[in-house]
């Protein structure tokens, strides 16, 4: 709230001094004393014009802000030894309202592991600015999640609900170093909360090995802003601030959105099919420094460089090398791989590359054909309305091995449940079971379906002994163990 404050004072104090310079002293001929003739308002003005225009951006906006409450399971923060580890958990973050029939964009992190989605959506406006706002129970209302994508961290969630206040989402809005921007949120679950700040930087890569590209604001953001809109002085959506660097856990000032374009792609992806289509050509590519250009002898010591080729792929068919420098995409200069990863993120799935690369001295211009590209799914719970079973007794959540999932995995076996994750607890038996891990059989009696599976583990007393018949990796193997 202080942060906000003196942000405001700043800015008022910088307009009053600019009213009061903006002032002249006219000297009138005959020895007249001088007198002021204004040409701006005074400076009580420029505050009401400013506080006037702040308020007009957040009315805009902050009706279409909603909070999200979820239930379910999540990891656990203290577990050792590879087995995934998931405990209940409750948590709350942010959403925005891009179509008035309900749809909701957030952070998938905030979804993730859900059982239960609740929007709580905002209270009515009330007659005096100190009167109480209540949530009544038709403003909560159970969302359902049509689709996540985890490299971008976003999510795509459904009401029933129609006429609800929205913001557009538009990839057209230019976004500048410097400029103000406010985030709405809801931190430590302080609802439509507004904190403001600047645009510290366009596009900040923050992990060298990911080429995902934010936009750095020093808006306040806690635990709770994840999923909220970061707005511009026009109550445009510039990003959905998804994460902060802090050592004490609060906001020091290093915020970071997803940006509007990104997020504008997705959303229309998530929204058709519930997964995200992206292209790629079969590189890889880094960020030039000036040692990697001194080692190389590069003619250039930035921007962003191929550093392997795909063997049988649409760049190496297109005659793209190892060590050719990207300088354009579809006529877009690359300045970096912020650039290229963006160009290749929003390209069209049906429509051919063209990328200009610097080869040596020469300048080179290749048409690619591009390929949809599927993500490694590391985590089985990130598939989009993946059916799973509890079951209590052995601590794990599983799922079918039916046509949706068998694609996703590399198996040998035709049929069997498999392991999604491992609940953590005081009574959790010590199965040797692992998240992945495809159970065939249970003594001998071959599994076709989780609601088999989970009746067969009802029936055991304790005290017996199990045997599990399990692929992992590609391997079968016995696991054995006593019911506690």
């Amino acid at each position: 709230m202080a942060k906000l404050w003196l942000s405001t004072f700043g800015i008022a104090c910088l307009l009053v001094a600019t009213g009061a310079r903006s002032q002249s002293t006219d000297v009138r001929a005959g020895g007249d004393a001088p007198s002021l003739i204004s040409k701006a308002p005074g400076p009580s003005n420029l505050l009401r014009a400013l506080d006037s225009s702040l308020e007009t951006v957040i009315s805009k906006v902050s009706p279409a802000v909603v909070q999200i409450v979820v239930n379910g399971y999540g990891p656990s923060d203290n577990h050792g030894g590879a087995t995934a580890k998931i405990v209940r958990q409750r948590a709350i973050g942010t959403g925005i309202i891009v179509d008035p029939d309900g749809y909701i964009v957030t952070n998938a992190h905030v979804v993730e592991g859900a059982q239960r989605v609740r929007v709580i959506l905002r209270s009515p406006p009330a007659d005096t600015s100190l009167a109480l706002q209540p949530i009544h129970s038709d403003q909560i209302l159970v969302a359902k999640v049509l689709g996540t994508h985890k490299q971008s961290d976003l999510a795509l969630l459904k009401i029933d609900a129609t006429h609800l206040p929205a913001v557009a989402l538009r990839s057209d809005v230019p976004v500048r170093q410097g400029e103000l921007v406010f985030a709405i949120g809801s931190p430590e679950g302080l609802r439509d909360t507004v904190t403001m700040g600047v645009v510290s930087s366009v596009a900040r890569q923050l992990d060298p090995d990911s080429p995902m590209a934010y936009i750095q604001t020093d808006a306040a953001l806690n635990p709770g802003n994840s999923g909220g809109p970061l707005v511009d002085i026009d109550g445009n959506v510039v990003g959905i601030n998804t994460l902060m660097l802090s050592e004490g856990g609060g906001s020091e000032g290093l915020g970071f959105a997803i940006p509007a374009a990104i997020v504008n792609f997705d959303y229309r992806n998530l929204r058709k099919s519930g997964n995200v289509q992206r292209v790629t050509i079969g590189v890889s590519t880094q960020n030039i420094t000036p040692t990697l250009a001194a080692g190389l002898g590069l003619t250039r010591s930035w921007g962003a460089i191929i550093s392997d080729v795909a063997e049988g792929g649409a760049a190496e068919a297109a005659g793209l090398q190892v060590e050719d420098i990207v300088l354009a995409i579809d006529g877009r200069t690359m300045l970096g791989l912020p650039d290229l990863m963006n160009a290749l993120y929003l390209h069209p799935p049906d429509q051919v590359l063209k990328i200009d690369v610097l080869r040596g001295m020469n300048r080179r211009s290749f048409n690619v054909p591009v390929e949809v590209y599927h993500e490694n799914i590391s985590d089985l719970g990130d598939i989009p309305n993946l059916q799973k079973r509890l079951v209590r007794r052995l601590s794990i959540f599983v799922t079918d091995l039916d046509s949706k999932v068998k694609p996703l995995l590399d198996t040998r076996s035709d049929s069997g449940v498999v392991v999604v994750a491992q609940t953590s607890g005081p009574n959790s038996p010590d199965t040797g079971l692992e998240a992945g891990d495809i159970i065939r059989a249970i003594d001998r009696t071959t599994l076709q379906t989780t609601s088999q599976f989970e009746t067969l583990v009802r029936n055991l007393r304790s005290g017996d002994s199990v045997v599990l018949q399990v692929e992992r990796k590609g391997k079968f193997r016995y696991l054995a163990f006593e019911m506690e």
